[in-house]
């Protein structure tokens, strides 16, 4: 498998979990735990990008990398970036951003990403998608949805439940969710990223699109730009991430399972 890094973008503001990356999971914080997972991986490097003092110390005390970063960055791509240029990563450099709260990851899915982008050359980043199982999930706006062509190359992302099934949906319908998925294949997005050095380069040159700023979704940067977004539909597990305080609790109950099966 060809060589990559792993850079984790950490903000240490967030809406739902104020200091959400220094955060405990059974005694360590929580960007600990998404370090030891990224390092399951094998990759040539490791490194934690993030905007504050504090998780740069956390990172150094456990024997991690980390590297301070601007904090007006609109998204972790561009944080990203940034660490790509200090590092001075050649252009055809791979890098999979593993975000910060995702310390669950599977590492065949890691693997699977970078597989996919080297066997797509026309692909400027490579994702993951999963079937959605419920109703509720689909018009949760927290789930991000994906619509794919028929190379499986990304057409949208989008908060809203995508495609809209003229025939299954109505807005009374979806706000009150009853009932089986409509037969048509719903996609959940995951954020897990792989892209080369040059693809970076050329995200960070351009400005937040109009539809990223609506969504709040940076990929949408890249679709709005002409670029494109090879995605895998998968089955296989993946991890919990740590959006709110339910899933800090949810999360921690997982890794001390783990903690004893080991």
């Amino acid at each position: 498998m060809q060589p990559f890094k792993i850079v984790i973008p950490s903000r240490y503001a967030s809406t739902r979990l104020p200091g959400k990356p220094l955060l405990k999971l059974n005694g360590k914080p929580l960007i600990e735990h998404v370090y030891i997972a990224a390092s399951k991986t094998k990759a040539d490097e490791i490194i934690v990008a993030t905007d504050n003092h504090e998780i740069v110390k956390t990172v150094t005390a456990f024997g991690g990398n980390a590297i301070m970063t601007r904090s007006d960055h609109p998204s972790g791509t561009d944080r990203i970036n940034e660490v790509a240029v200090k590092k001075q990563w050649s252009s055809s450099t791979v890098v999979v951003n593993l975000q910060g709260d995702e310390p669950l990851v599977q590492t065949d899915n890691v693997h699977a990403l970078v597989k996919l982008l080297a066997a797509h050359n026309s692909a400027d980043m490579a994702t993951l998608a999963i079937p959605f199982k419920n109703i509720d999930d689909v018009v949760n706006p927290n789930h991000v949805k994906v619509v794919l062509d028929n190379r499986n190359f990304a057409l949208y992302f989008s908060r809203a439940p995508i495609p809209w099934v003229r025939d299954s949906f109505s807005i009374k319908k979806l706000n009150q969710p009853t009932g089986d998925l409509p037969d048509f294949p719903f996609y959940l997005h995951v954020g897990l990223y792989a892209y080369r050095v040059s693809t970076l380069q050329q995200f960070a040159k351009l400005p937040a699109s109009i539809l990223e700023q609506a969504e709040s979704l940076e990929q949408l940067r890249i679709i709005s730009n002409g670029m494109k977004i090879i995605v895998e539909t998968t089955t296989r597990t993946i991890g919990h991430g740590v959006d709110t305080p339910e899933d800090l609790v949810l999360v921690e109950n997982i890794l001390k399972k783990q903690d004893k099966s080991s």
